[in-house]
């Protein structure tokens, strides 16, 4: 994630912002620039960017603002829509009248946006279902029924449809079910990154020349996914899956493998951009010199110059937060079949450049 900066007055930002709270400005973001901005104007709802000021250009905010201030994105003042490119993927959101639901509804807006911000920085096709029924990509955000008889709500995929349970934003529902699940790690940004690695797996690997180098490092994806599941939560993990895959979930099935790694990679290529964009570099003292390239260059190389800015990175703010009596930030150790499976995605990736 980048660092922004007011315009108008020099203060740092964050993604998040609304307002900069140094010189009152009202701030948009502006996905196409991936800029945050200090806004002019806004006479009939309409506001001049100072990232874009000398274009003259205006803009709207996304229609999610008047949910106390939900969404920052910008629309241009001549689009005929109302939200903005990440809201518009949203199919269902929960019934706002429940305050609870607003709230939790805020939260995954939050971890959606940071994901958009990754797949639009990444130069990956990110396209609702308006555009493309078959293949865009589309959120259903749904809470749980009250009646016991319903059906849950499961967090899953379905050929471009992502449906998410809002619980999953209650922070006390999730830590009970990462304990309940035995899982090192479970946040809504990696709900997102993982779901949307499905989807992608859809968009890039299936029915391209991809398929068959991905069968061979991650599996069949042919095998019987609901037998895999059931086999994957009925039987103890693997003895030997962390040489294999980065998480035990990645080892229940192929789709599940690539999606897990997907997000994993996304976690790896954000965080190495926030540390770079804030000036942290990590030099072991067994190491002379330790990789500087900007994550956006490092996307044009090799994977094992991403590994090697990552892992340093890891041990230090793994080291931090033990210092202060907290869990590692990153829970895990990428044997070296992890970061072949890594390097894949990618080249993948790379290859939508």
């Amino acid at each position: 994630m980048k660092s922004f900066q007011c315009q108008n007055c020099g203060q740092l930002l964050f993604f998040e912002n609304t307002q900069c709270l140094n010189c009152g400005y009202q701030l948009g973001y502006l996905p196409e620039m991936a800029e945050l901005s200090a806004l002019d104007g806004g006479g009939n709802g309409l506001w001049q960017p100072l990232a874009t000021r000398l274009s003259n250009r205006q803009f709207r905010l996304c229609a999610n603002y008047q949910y106390d201030n939900l969404c920052n994105w910008l629309i241009p003042a001549d689009s005929l829509e109302t939200l903005c490119q990440a809201c518009r993927l949203n199919q269902t959101i929960p019934n706002l009248s429940d305050e609870k639901n607003l709230e939790r509804w805020r939260k995954l807006e939050v971890a959606k946006r940071r994901m958009v911000y990754s797949l639009l920085v990444l130069g990956l096709p990110v396209m609702n279902k308006h555009e493309d029924p078959e293949r865009g990509l589309a959120f259903d955000l749904l809470a749980p029924s009250s009646d016991p008889n319903a059906e849950p709500v499961l967090t899953g995929h379905d050929k471009g449809l992502i449906t998410i349970n809002i619980s999953e934003a209650d922070s006390v529902v999730r830590e009970q079910t990462r304990l309940e699940m035995n899982e090192p790690y479970r946040t809504l940004l990696g709900h997102f990154r993982h779901e949307v690695g499905h989807y992608y797996w859809m968009l890039l690997i299936q029915d391209t020349s991809w398929l068959e180098p991905f069968r061979k490092l991650f599996g069949d994806e042919r095998e019987d996914y609901a037998q895999a599941l059931e086999r994957h939560y009925q039987s103890t993990p693997p003895s030997n899956w962390q040489a294999q895959f980065v998480s035990v979930y990645a080892a229940a099935h192929a789709w599940e493998d690539w999606a897990e790694t997907w997000a994993h990679y996304l976690h790896i290529t954000d965080a190495i951009e926030t540390a770079q964009e804030f000036g942290v570099s990590v030099q072991l003292q067994t190491e002379s010199e330790q990789p500087t390239t900007p994550i956006t260059q490092l996307y044009f190389q090799p994977f094992e110059h991403i590994v090697d800015a990552w892992l340093p990175l890891t041990y230090a703010i793994n080291s931090i937060n033990r210092s202060m009596g907290q869990p590692d930030v990153y829970p895990f150790v990428l044997s070296s079949k992890a970061i072949e499976k890594l390097s894949f995605v990618h080249e993948v990736i790379r290859s939508n450049l």
